[in-house]
């Protein structure tokens, strides 16, 4: 439970209809299970300790008493588990039959839910036994207990306050509005819901849609258990079809008719809380009649066994992923266009390196001109060798330009960098910041000129991931009219370079070919000189570290306001075998020191269009005033150096 992590669990017990005994015997073997998995909350699925399919048994006192002894006999058998165990019985109150979740822990009931809406048509016909219940919360006895009994409850853990839990039942979550909406407005960050939905052709998926999207709705943990085997088939089928999710995303699912058993999973509480801290649509809203019962639990370290992507920029699906990519190509043609409309542009003028920023900007600047019925010889890329120009970069950004039909010319810029020297006194054995930079400033206002005798405007080609560690140039790279790649991080950029490359295999197969040589070049500024052999010698990953861990820390500190510990943490588990801790923990440092220290350059970025959900622009995502101190991001990292 550390760090907002907690194992949490759906059942499907096998059921034997109207047996609450035999189905006892089940619940406790998985309950035993569950324990062995260190389980905090188990949700057992609708009306589990009779069956959901007992039909007018359930007017039978026999059915309705054996259901609340099996109830008194699992709170004795569980009385020494912290497990917070939800089951499913009918319980009568006031001669009525409702459809309840009992919350179980320790020996006691801690809350009774009845269910809200009652599915009354097609197979079902639930209001021929239960009633609904609406009215406000009460004291009602069960299994010898006084416990309250009602739709509107929220359970709160003493020892972690973001375990608050909300229960509804099935039905509640097909309505309008279900009772989980403001369960979640009035604090809770997960919801349990106990469910008996039979099996149809494509009612896995539509049951799929609506727990992702209430998830995502209520900023919330789902968890559903679904009815299995064992239950009655006179009519329907039940498929034991299991499910949880967390803020629209499909944590596991047990697939219709697998073997019955439990779903185990992890939710990340602290995600869901800094989500809900930014929201303004699901604003909390104190409910006076909402009744709170608290509860305690040790605080553990959760074994993690859910996916911690390493690449979380990158859909693993390579169908997915090639749509990712051609979405964000379009978001950004899209926006160079207009901007191009807008300022009545001639041209786009692009600094075309050869590298792998400079030809997704290349790209996105000829299907911009082809939205815009325009010929590709509107953009002009500019290749600007100096000092550590390589014969392989420099060929890559001519033939990029030539098979894209793009304008190309060369300026070289050794000469106009070398008389700089002279100028300011700086000596060219130097190969110090202001040796690099020059060259970068020198090449800016080489564009910027150009664009101005072409009428055109200077596409920017700086990163999201760069943008992060402020790697680039004041006033040198850090600078355009528009820039294109400012939200796609370098890891991504790779990936829509090699699906451009895809797309261009069979009609422009040399097209292909170097757009897949330039993603296998080395990223480098080239500001150095290169090696003996003609090489790059200066490759930023050795300098600044992997971008591949980078844009990990990107995404979880941007998208989820993650401590360092736990950026530690998640990355020990998503790069398991490729880094050893030491190394994680120094380019976590680095990390965090230089998106502290640069974010000055982020507060004067050039307009660039938004494409995901991390951006780092000064007018939208990311608002941060640059004289922010790291001390105390950095004082975690620096505690687990010394350990």
């Amino acid at each position: 439970m550390k760090h907002g992590f907690i194992k949490v669990a759906v059942a499907t017990p096998k059921v034997t209809v109207a047996d609450c005994r035999a189905n006892l015997s089940e619940m406790l073997r998985l309950h035993a299970e569950a324990e062995q998995a260190k389980v905090a909350l188990l949700v057992y699925p609708e009306l589990s300790v009779t069956g959901y399919t007992c039909g007018d048994l359930f007017f039978s006192n026999t059915l309705i008493s054996a259901a609340e002894r099996t109830c008194s006999e699992f709170l004795e058998r569980t009385k020494n588990s912290p497990i917070i165990s939800i089951i499913g019985l009918p319980l009568v109150v006031n001669d009525k039959i409702y459809n309840c979740g009992a919350i179980c822990q320790k020996g006691q009931i801690l809350g009774v839910v009845p269910k809200t809406f009652l599915p009354n048509h097609g197979e079902f016909y639930e209001g021929r036994h239960f009633a609904s219940y609406t009215g406000k919360t009460v004291e009602i006895r069960c299994c010898g207990q006084t416990v309250p009994f009602g739709t509107r409850q929220l359970f709160a853990c003493t020892s972690l306050p973001l375990f608050r839990f909300g229960v509804e039942l099935c039905e509640d979550l097909w309505a309008p509005i279900p009772p989980s909406t403001e369960l979640c407005r009035g604090g809770a960050l997960v919801i349990a819901n106990l469910a008996a939905s039979g099996e149809a052709v494509g009612k896995d998926d539509y049951r799929r849609m609506l727990v992702c999207s209430q998830s995502a709705r209520s900023i919330c943990g789902y968890l559903l258990a679904n009815c299995g085997d064992g239950e009655s088939t006179t009519d329907l089928v039940f498929g034991g079809h299991a499910l949880i999710a967390e803020r629209g995303t499909l944590l596991a699912e047990k697939k219709p008719f697998s073997e019955e058993g439990l779903l185990v999973t992890e939710l990340d509480l602290e995600r869901l809380e800094q989500a809900r801290r930014r929201s303004t649509t699901l604003s909390p809203t104190p409910d006076p009649e909402l009744h709170t019962t608290y509860f305690d639990m040790a605080v553990t370290d959760t074994v993690l066994t859910r996916l911690i992507d390493p690449h979380p920029f990158i859909p693993a699906d390579p169908a997915e992923r090639a749509a990712r990519c051609e979405a964000i190509l379009t978001i950004q043609a899209k926006g160079l266009a207009q901007r191009i409309v807008k300022a009545y542009a001639k041209k786009c003028v692009i600094g075309i390196s050869g590298g792998l920023d400079s030809c997704l900007a290349m790209l996105v600047a000829v299907r911009a001109m082809d939205l815009l019925g325009r010929s590709h010889t509107d953009v002009l890329g500019v290749t600007m060798p100096c000092f550590g120009t390589t014969e392989r970069t420099k060929s890559n950004a001519e033939l990029l330009c030539a098979e894209l039909g793009a304008e190309l010319r060369c300026v070289a810029i050794g000469a106009s960098v070398k008389q700089h020297f002279s100028d300011i006194g700086q000596e060219e054995s130097n190969r110090n910041v202001v040796y690099e930079n020059a060259q970068a400033r020198e090449r800016t206002q080489v564009l910027m000129d150009i664009a101005n005798m072409e009428g055109g405007i200077v596409v920017g080609t700086g990163d999201l991931s760069e943008l992060a560690l402020g790697w680039a140039t004041y006033n040198g790279d850090h600078m355009s009219m528009y820039g294109v790649n400012a939200d796609v991080p370098k890891t991504l950029i790779r990936h829509m370079v090699l699906h451009c490359a895809d797309m261009a295999k069979a009609e422009k197969p040399t097209l292909a070919r170097v757009l897949r040589d330039i993603v296998d070049t080395p990223v480098s500024p080239e500001l150095l000189p290169a090696d003996a052999g003609g090489n790059i010698a200066q490759k930023t990953e050795d300098l600044v570290g992997p971008y591949e861990l980078h844009d990990f820390y990107i995404y979880h500190t941007l998208r989820h306001g993650y401590t360092p510990e736990k950026l530690y943490r998640m990355a020990r588990l998503a790069f398991a075998g490729a880094y050893d801790d030491a190394t994680l923990l120094k380019w976590l440092n680095n990390f965090l020191r230089r998106f502290f220290a640069q974010q000055f350059k982020r507060s004067c970025l050039p307009d660039g269009p938004k494409v995901g959900s991390v951006g780092l622009s000064p007018r939208g995502d990311w608002r941060m005033p640059s004289d922010a101190s790291a001390a105390e991001w950095l004082r975690c990292t620096e505690e687990k150096e010394t350990k």
